[in-house]
């Protein structure tokens, strides 16, 4: 049984998500759900009233959106939060039930919205030709709930996600912000796009979505910039094909929110993973300063920084300040790192080394298998932290 939600921004469903399993198997969840989703669309109305026009055209709705969906709601749901809600159920578990419910929520969504451009543009759709739906007024507002509800949807989900992992985020930071709109929308161009599309409905339609996205149905949509006109293309193909408009919406709902959601925990879950690393190898340290020259030094080994190396080593700087109250300006202004400089400093220090190489050692392996350019550094480096 889903939790009777009282508002949907005020409790778990603000995401979409719920706070039960989940399993919606009856019709009392049923119920709930649409309620939820209901009263979610009305709120969502009254933001579509106060765009105009322009805003849709250059784009500026998304700008908006991203605002009036994240603001109030960051400043109530944090990890404190969801101990609340969930306390001593391990993250993955929770993720995994708020990814499911969030599906369910844009599935419902998509029926409703598409019963309504069903009901207002029926009789028209079939007379624009090439021209874009949203060339008609009365699918404009109709579409742009349907876009809002869903973007409003994941961009909490993948927040949502986010911190139950814990990891930061400050939407009010335009950095933490785009790494959010990337993470919960993952946007392709040209045929990546639409083969992605494609593979999502049924096989009978895949044809018809191919035609839809090649064709100039979708004029309109490139004038926004390059997030809104994504989010809109994936909106109008919903209602520019006929005889399929209420299962595909349906249908392209829940899965690019189930993607989303998926998105956003293997993103995420990874950046967890990386920070719990150096976390670890902070507290363990009792060479901090050292442990940063030797990280980088692995690091440096390759010609190439993979992602986890470089999150791994900002994270480090960071807890190694905090915890040990060290920060090396040296080392912040080193462009090409001397391994020489790094060695003087290895032999310059007495004493066991051990937490010195087992730093080392994690940190060749936390973007995958270690390279031969690593492994002959840390070779070097267990030849030097010998003693005695």
């Amino acid at each position: 049984m889903t939790d009777a939600p009282t508002h949907a921004t005020e409790t778990d469903t603000g995401t979409g998500t719920g706070t039960g399993t989940g399993t919606g198997t009856d019709e009392a969840d049923d119920a709930v759900d649409r309620k939820v989703v209901e009263q979610e669309q009305a709120e969502i109305k009254d933001f579509v009233k106060g765009l105009s026009a322009d805003d849709i055209k250059s784009g500026n709705w998304f700008t908006k959106l991203a605002a009036h969906a994240m603001n109030s709601y960051t400043e109530k749901v944090d990890w404190q939060y969801f101990q609340d809600r969930y306390a001593g159920v391990p993250a993955d578990a929770v993720v995994d039930q708020r990814i499911k419910m969030a599906a369910r929520y844009a599935a419902l969504e998509g029926g409703l919205s598409a019963g309504a451009y069903t009901a207002t543009v029926a009789a028209t759709i079939g007379s624009l030709g090439g021209a874009s739906p949203a060339t008609v007024p009365a699918a404009v507002a109709t579409m742009m709930v349907d876009v809002a509800f869903l973007t409003q949807l994941q961009l909490r989900l993948a927040y949502d996600v986010s911190v139950l992992y814990r990891v930061p985020l400050d939407v009010h930071d335009p950095e933490d912000l785009w790494k959010l709109i990337r993470v919960a929308f993952t946007i392709k161009s040209g045929e990546a796009a639409r083969e992605g599309v494609a593979k999502a409905v049924p096989a009978l339609v895949r044809p018809l979505v191919k035609r839809f996205y090649s064709g100039s149905v979708l004029t309109a949509g490139k004038a926004l910039p390059v997030v809104g006109k994504s989010l809109l293309q994936r909106n109008v193909i919903k209602i520019g094909i006929p005889l399929v408009g209420v299962p595909l919406a349906v249908l392209l709902n829940r899965y690019t929110t189930l993607l989303a959601g998926r998105h956003a925990r293997a993103v995420f879950r990874n950046e967890a993973r990386v920070i719990e690393i150096a976390r670890g190898l902070s507290e363990r340290s009792r060479h901090p300063q050292l442990m940063l020259w030797v990280a980088w030094l692995v690091i440096r080994a390759n010609a190439r920084i993979a992602d986890d190396e470089a999150l791994l080593m900002r994270h480090l700087v960071m807890l190694v300040r905090e915890r040990h109250e060290v920060v090396d300006e040296q080392l912040a202004q080193v462009v090409d790192i001397d391994a020489a400089e790094v060695w003087k400093r290895v032999d310059a220090e007495p004493g066991d080394l051990g937490d010195v190489l087992d730093a080392a050692e994690r940190v060749a392996t936390v973007d995958g298998d270690v390279t031969s350019r690593e492994k002959a550094v840390l070779k070097e480096l267990r030849e030097r932290c010998r003693r005695g």
